[in-house]
């Protein structure tokens, strides 16, 4: 699992060191380092070891493709998506048109969330979380009355 958060920087050719943890969990789920990088619905960037970016694209088999939401969404993200892999030193190259689409400059945050880790550009992450924690009370109730159980 990816938890916790991280500052990190860009080098000038655009890549990321990961931090140990996160090496060690990409590395168990995947022997040869291989992630896939896509945009998603925050304005970052997501990262997912590759046997769960293949979960994630599975899951697109089974949706009805007469949808045209499922169809955007999907596009949305598969047509993002870009392989990387880990080099000898943890680092990954995170795309250009990825550091474009998520505003990523020299100063970074890494946010694990579970089965993937996200990387946002340090300034939005740190507004996101702002926001999120000013209505966090309002959207637990929401959710406790759509029948949403989170065990906190």
């Amino acid at each position: 699992m990816f938890r916790g958060h991280s500052y990190r920087s860009l080098d000038p050719k655009g890549r990321l060191m990961l931090p140990p943890e996160y090496r060690e969990e990409v590395l168990s789920r995947v022997a040869d380092g291989r992630i896939m990088l896509t945009n998603n619905f925050d304005g970052a960037v997501t990262g997912y070891p590759m046997d769960v970016w293949e979960q994630v694209e599975a899951s697109f088999a089974e949706g009805n493709k007469l949808d045209p939401r499922i169809r955007d969404l999907e596009r949305f993200l598969i047509s993002g998506a870009m392989e990387v892999t880990l080099d000898k030193q943890g680092r990954i190259l995170v795309p250009p048109y990825l550091r474009t689409y998520a505003q990523l400059d020299k100063d970074l945050v890494l946010a694990g969330v579970g089965e993937k880790f996200e990387i946002w550009n340090q300034a939005k992450f740190e507004e996101r979380r702002r926001q999120v924690g000013l209505r966090i009370d309002a959207d637990l109730a929401a959710l406790a009355d759509l029948g949403v159980k989170i065990r906190l």
